[in-house]
């Protein structure tokens, strides 16, 4: 089975979100998307909404509602504004990251004791979601603290990886690879779900996919970069294609 691609919005919305005359438009960005392949669209709304809105994730989780076969995602810290967005959308899939207020991006997973922190909101995310994963870097002691507080799949942090397959450094590359294997493989093993993201583009993608085996992937800024140039709807399918091999 192929690896899963879902499509992270948040860029789209961003560049919307520079100008007050709402373009380029969200809601027809997404139906592209999808009509090109993509099996998921993600959001990641964040307390300031400098990028996407309550309003965007209502618009998106009434589209996706007549679209049973595409998964919903949205991530984003439990501890800020990511329950109640939950509750009224109730997508296929929550994630949960360990940002802080303000934080330009995601740059590390959950430590242990933050996994134990979370523990409660991971409960009450199933009552909104059908899954709940959690963003780890690849470290088997937090994907076990995953496991034991119930959540069904983790999200590799792959920053590691896109910075060591952009230096060309084999050795390096190949160090950093066996730690994502090692993870995804432990948390199979336990029987969690593995979804990545972070930094993956179509240079380091396809050889990710092929070694770690993930179910899904998120990916959004390089692939609204290379939008820019070839189309979203042909740089879905190249990053679909990559997904398929």
């Amino acid at each position: 089975m192929s690896c899963q691609l879902s499509v992270n919005v948040n860029r789209i919305a961003l560049l919307r979100n520079s100008r007050h005359i709402g373009l380029p438009d969200l809601m027809r960005c997404v139906p592209l998307i999808v009509g090109a392949g993509a099996r998921g669209i993600t959001v990641h709304p964040r307390p300031d909404a400098r990028h996407i809105t309550g309003e965007d994730v209502a618009k998106i989780a009434a589209y996706l509602r007549d679209l049973p076969k595409l998964e919903f995602n949205i991530e984003g810290n439990p501890e800020h504004n990511l329950m109640p967005l939950l509750a009224s959308a109730r997508p296929e899939q929550a994630t949960f990251v360990p940002d802080s207020v303000g934080q330009a991006t995601s740059d590390h997973g959950y430590s242990v004791e933050g996994v134990k922190r979370i523990t409660p909101l991971i409960h009450a995310a199933k009552q909104s979601a059908r899954r709940v994963s959690i963003f780890v870097d690849p470290d088997l002691a937090v994907i076990d603290a995953v496991k034991k507080a119930g959540a069904d799949r983790i999200e590799l942090y792959t920053e590691a990886y896109a910075v060591a397959a952009k230096e060309r450094n084999d050795d390096a590359l190949a160090q950093v690879l066996a730690r994502y294997i090692e993870a995804a493989a432990h948390a199979r093993s336990i029987g969690l779900g593995v979804n990545a993201g972070h930094d993956l583009n179509l240079d380091n993608l396809a050889q990710f996919i092929a070694l770690v085996k993930p179910d899904e992937v998120s990916i959004g800024h390089a692939l609204i970069c290379d939008a820019l140039i070839d189309g979203l709807e042909q740089t879905v399918k190249k990053y679909l294609k990559l997904c398929s091999l």
